[in-house]
């Protein structure tokens, strides 16, 4: 699972923890993954993101694998640490196989599903600490471009999908290669309004021109 992209927040079964998410993410002070925004087309964007790290687990479920990784934060690692939650989250199902998702993402997995949350930028792979759960693992993710296309209310399979198919059309038109898989990424917590939620779909491309500052 190291060094491989993944992150994100299931859009629905995540009432492990749940509170506490909403008091997070309900917070203006959370830390988001930084981009800069190179182009814009027809409602899609695409995103220089630096390195990031990232903390992951499979599991069956996303109550199970947001349960880990929420248990790593809060201080499950070899330092005690307790290390603040960043936005978005991803999530990889392999229950829904999506045309290739981040702040979640889907992808085929071992036990069913995939998640991984974005470590605050002040770490980098060797200062992160190490999670003492053997089943979470830390990953690193090069530098990258990702095509994103945005969308609220509840992030559905078949909601999720429809969003997927018309990104990677409209990069089809518009001669962007596309280099991952598509995944989710969602910034808000379970319990967020579904009028109010922020969601997206993106997937890796080849990176094209500079442009202005994002997040």
């Amino acid at each position: 699972m190291k060094r491989r992209t993944v992150l994100a927040l299931s859009a629905v079964g995540l009432a492990v923890a749940g509170i506490l998410v909403t008091r997070t993410f309900g917070s203006d002070d959370v830390e988001q993954v930084p981009y800069t925004v190179v182009e814009e087309f027809r409602g899609v964007e695409l995103r220089h993101y630096p390195t990031t790290v990232t903390v992951e687990t499979s599991a069956r479920n996303s109550n199970a694998a947001f349960r880990r990784l929420f248990n790593y934060l809060s201080g499950a690692n070899r330092t005690r640490q307790k290390v603040s939650m960043t936005a978005p989250v991803q999530t990889d199902q392999s229950s829904a196989k999506i045309p290739m998702t981040a702040p979640v993402a889907t992808e085929p997995g071992d036990e069913g599903m995939q998640m991984a949350f974005f470590l605050p930028a002040e770490y980098d792979y060797e200062s992160a600490p190490r999670p003492t759960d053997p089943a979470v693992e830390l990953a690193e993710h090069p530098a990258r471009t990702l095509a994103v296309r945005q969308f609220s209310w509840l992030a559905t399979d078949r909601r999720t999908k429809s969003q997927t198919d018309a990104l990677v059309a409209t990069l089809a038109e518009e001669s962007v290669p596309i280099v991952g898989e598509p995944f989710l990424l969602q910034y808000d917590s379970p319990w967020t309004l579904p009028f109010l939620r922020t969601n997206e779909v993106a997937v890796e491309v080849q990176r094209r021109t500079a442009g202005r500052p994002g997040n």
